[in-house]
Order: C-alpha cells, then structure tokens, then sequence
C-alpha cells in the first residue's frame, strides 16, 4: 500500500537561477535504468510524488517543488538518481534538512542519503526548482490563441519538469497542487480534493495577468511516470455521463461511479463533443469485460500534445487541432480509454514490450465496436489494420524489440497493428471463454503493476492449459511474417485435391508453424477446414474433393499472413 506524503501547500521558493544553465537533452532512453531492470536493481522504489506547480498566462516559466517519498527495496542503500533537466535547481532537502551533498549532471540528479537505508526504510525528499521548462510541460498559446499549459511525457520527458525516475518500471501514487489564472480549468490525475481557492497573494510564482486560483489533486492509484499529467486553460468542462457503477473501487463518488467529463476550449465544444458522446458506454463495456476501473474519474481533455491521444492515467489527453477541427475521433477515444487498463493500469516492466500497452489498446479499442456496432464493424477496423501492417515494407525488428534505443521508433506497426492482430490470433486459437478468461486474470495479477510478455504467456497458458511458447516465440520475438504461396493439383494415389502451401518470407523471419483455415468450393458445396503448416513446404490431400476446386486460405481473415496466389 502507497500512501501520501503529508507536505502542505505553500512549500515552493522564490527561484535563484542566475547561475543555472540548461543541462543536454538526455538520450532517447534511461539506459542505465533499463539495463538494471527498473527499480528493484536501483535499490529504491520511488512511492509518491507530491507535486506543486505555479503556472502563469504571461510567462513561460514555472516555480515548482516535488516531494518525493522513496523506499529502499534492499540494504546498504545511500542514494537515488533522478532524471531531471533543464531547469534551476534552487534547493533540496533530505528528511526536512537542507542537503549540499548533491550532483546535477547530463540530465541525472543523484541525492545522497544522511545514512545508509536497510530494506523497507523510507525516506523523504524535497526539490525546489524553477525556470522555462524545455519540453515536456508545454507552456504556449493553444489552437484558439489563448494562453495553455499541458504536460506532455510519453516517452520519458517527465524529467523536464519533475525530477523523477523517468522509466515505466517504477510507478507511483502522485499529488498535485496547482496555482493558475483564476479564468483557467486545471485538471490533473486522480481526484479533485475540494473546490477551487483564491491563492494567497504570499504564493511565490512567476508573474501573471491577474489572481490566481488553487486547485488540488490526488492519487492513491500507481501510476507510470508518462501517465503523470496536469492540463490548464481556458475551457468548458461538461459531464458526459457515469458509468462502471460498482466497478470502480477507487472512484471519487460515494457510490463508486465514475464521472466522464470532457474539457473542451469554448470554441471546440460544438464541434468536439460528438466524439465523446459513448465514452461512458466505452468505459462500462471495458469495466464489465476485463475488470474493474482502476482510476477516480475520467477526463478527456483538448489539449497541446504531439500525439492524437494520450493516455494518462485518469486524464485522457487529445489533439487539439483535430477536436477544433470537428474531427471524429471516436475511435482513437476507444483507444485511450482502452489504455487506462492496458498500459496504464498494467504497464510493460521495458519499453521494448511498448505492444502490451499499444497492441492491446488497439485491439480492446476495437472489441468496443464489435460490442455496440456488430461483428462486421469490427471485421472493418481488423482490415484497415491489417492493411497499414502491410503497407510499408517488411520490418527487420521484432515485435517486442528491447535492442530499440529510439523510443520514438517504438511508434509503429509492430507495437500498434502487429500487436493488435497478435492478439486476435490468440482469441482465434484459443477461443473466447478462454481468451477473455485469460485477460481478466492477467488484469487482476498485474493490476496497478508492471509486467513483460512472459507474464502474458504464462497467464494464458494457465487458463488455457496449453502450450504456447512456440507461439509467442515466433510472433512476439522474432520480425516478420508468413508468406503464404498456394498451389493446387490432383493427388495421384486418391485423384483428390492436394494442396502445397510454400512459405516464401525472407530469411529474416522464421517458418512459421501455423494452423491455416481453407474454404473449399466445388460443386455448389463450401466446406471449411484446417491444415496445418509449418516448415517451408507443406501440402494436404482432401480425397473426397475434385482437383479443380477452388481454394481460399484464412477466409476470414484471422492470420497476419501475406497471401500469395490460392
């Protein structure tokens, strides 16, 4: 259990960044963190964040501090390092005393301990720091002109405005507490505690147009440091319904409901709000197929970040050109709320298993459509996937590809559509029942946690009862796909019809062993059935149909295959 730190509001300090200059940009990923696999090798668990942020309309600098409460996880442990850079650091304290014993460079943060922790022990960090963040929080007019201030981390760009440990593997409780233009909206993760107050004119910050309010959010929930957001403009928030009723043990509301709401720009509310309107339908469908709504309340929310959507935890965040535009993007909603289960909720342990986050926000996102429209909706987005997996060349990478050291470059069809199309294989071979039985236990180990694809494999073949390391092997680890060749002839022994799948891909990626479904067609008469493939040749007689019928391969369209001739 993750619990609060009790900093009270009103511990930011007047900056002193004269002699503060902006440290590099970090590399594309935290190497050292993921070569010592997360937080457990680093010695420490980072439990809580406790965050205080003064945002301004005039300016594009900030004043904040972060409480950090910090767990050692093994003996003998006398420091942390944090990511962080970019910004002054104006002071920091270690268990409430003023701490020299320090060092800030190319964007890491190392704090040292007043003594050696032992396992379980805990200590308390705070940070005071200020200045015009680089990147991750964006701080510039939005789409309609007016001044907005939005988070934006995935992948790991919290360290340009928190110090934090910015990997997936360590996830926290997190609270914020915010000091922004009366006339703006501020959301953030988890729950509002109270009502909105003038801030005292005593608050340091930066300068502003006029008075300010403060605004308090808390999370008991853990949370991946990418998730961790705060969104503040001038905007119109209207609820949109409530939904997982008795299915959100960490709700805001006394009975356990969870509030949709939307927060829009006044000029995109018209335009936008269309795309919203089944988002409580979207979360009550996913609460009641795979488990309970781990999150208080859920906010989608216009706002500047590089992506169509991001999935914060609790705090979905949109493009604001897109919803300003009157786009429809119910589908990408479908895809968020999809992800506060599956990536925020269970999140990969290394960024190279990104498809345990993305490949299963696709595919549930989808499953939405499949419920409320019909199957053939659903067969309509599995072919446009299918179609943007086949529509640039054939990737050299695997599917989960820890040598990746662009995180950026994870953005793509095999994390995505690959992913996606993975798990409707899965569905296919090992039927419903056992599928979804097989998500909602992996939901329920892993729930608020951080796990891999082995995890996922062992869960399925727990239900299932099955073998599949040999399915994951050769479609999660290795690149590419089947290339199917299809050929047909008479069998001399039987006169029947025998035919010769080839597998035909580049050596590059495996031959693949795979159950192929054939449809039959001869005489009036359709008759499906199996055939089993693997090595680079294989054939199948059918005695009892003519040579000349007609042959089709995967019908229905379940394999990620590439089909050639048949």
């Amino acid at each position: 259990m993750k619990h609060p730190i009790p900093f009270l509001v009103g511990l930011l300090l007047v900056a002193v960044p004269a002699s503060a200059q902006p440290l590099p940009e970090p590399a594309p990923i935290d190497a050292g963190i993921r070569a010592e696999v997360g937080r457990y090798a680093m010695g420490t668990d980072l439990l809580h964040y406790e965050i205080e942020l003064a945002l301004s309309d005039i300016s594009t600098e900030i004043v904040a501090s972060a409480g950090l409460r910090i767990a050692a996880t093994r003996d003998d442990v006398d420091q942390i390092t944090l990511d962080f850079t970019g910004l002054a650091l104006d002071s920091l304290l270690v268990d409430g005393v003023a701490s020299a014993d320090l060092a800030l460079s190319g964007g890491r943060l190392r704090v040292s301990f007043p003594r050696p922790l032992s396992a379980g022990e805990i200590v308390e960090v705070e940070i005071h720091y200020s200045g015009t963040p680089d990147d991750g929080l964006i701080l510039r007019e939005n789409v309609e002109g007016a001044p907005s201030a939005f988070v934006d981390n995935w992948p790991n760009r919290t360290r340009f405005w928190l110090p934090s440990v910015d990997h997936p593997s360590d996830k926290a409780s997190v609270g914020f507490t915010v000091h922004a233009p009366t006339t703006w909206e501020v959301v953030a993760n988890g729950r509002l505690v109270g009502q909105p107050y003038p801030t005292a004119d005593t608050e340091p910050g930066p300068p502003t147009s006029g008075p300010r309010r403060t605004w308090r959010y808390t999370s008991d929930v853990p949370h991946p440091t990418y998730t961790f957001v705060v969104g503040a403009a001038e905007m119109v928030v209207d609820l949109v319904g409530v939904s997982a009723c008795g299915r959100a043990p960490s709700s805001s509301r006394a009975d356990g409901c969870v509030e949709t709401t939307t927060w829009l720009y006044p000029g995109s509310v018209e335009g936008g709000a269309p795309s919203f309107a089944r988002a409580p339908e979207m979360l009550d469908f996913f609460a009641e197929l795979v488990g309970p709504f781990p999150y208080e309340k859920l906010a989608h929310v216009q706002s500047a970040t590089r992506f169509g959507g991001m999935e914060n935890s609790s705090a979905i965040f949109y493009s604001e050109a897109a919803i300003a535009r009157g786009a429809d993007i119910e589908g990408t909603v479908s895809h968020e709320i999809a992800h506060q289960w599956f990536g925020d909720s269970v999140t990969q342990s290394d960024w190279g298993h990104l498809w345990l986050s993305e490949g299963f926000a696709t595919y549930f996102g989808a499953l939405f459509f499949e419920y409320a429209d019909g199957r053939e909706r659903f067969r309509e987005i599995l072919r446009g996937e299918r179609e943007r997996y086949f529509s640039a060349p054939d990737s050299l990478r695997p599917m989960v590809d820890v040598e990746q050291t662009n995180l950026f470059e994870l953005l793509n069809r095999n994390s995505y559509q690959k992913g996606a199309l993975v798990l409707h294989m899965l569905r296919t071979e090992l039927g419903d029942e056992t599928f979804f039985d097989g998500i909602r236990l992996w939901y329920d180990r892993f729930r608020d946690g951080n796990a891999l694809t082995a995890d996922l494999e062992a869960v399925l073949e727990e239900v299932s009862g099955r073998r599949l390391d040999t399915f994951f092997e050769q479609w999660a680890h290795h690149p590419g796909h089947p290339v199917l060749a299809t050929t047909t002839d008479t069998d001399p022994a039987s006169g029947g019809l025998r035919v010769t799948i080839e597998q035909v891909q580049g050596d590059y990626a495996p031959r693949y062993a795979l159950t192929v479904p054939l449809r039959l067609s001869f005489e009036g008469e359709t008759r499906d059935v199996t055939m089993p493939v693997s090595g680079s040749r294989s054939s199948a007689v059918f005695d009892d149909v003519p040579p000349g019928a007609r042959v089709e391969i995967d019908p229905g369209d379940d394999l990620l295959i590439r089909k050639v001739g048949g």
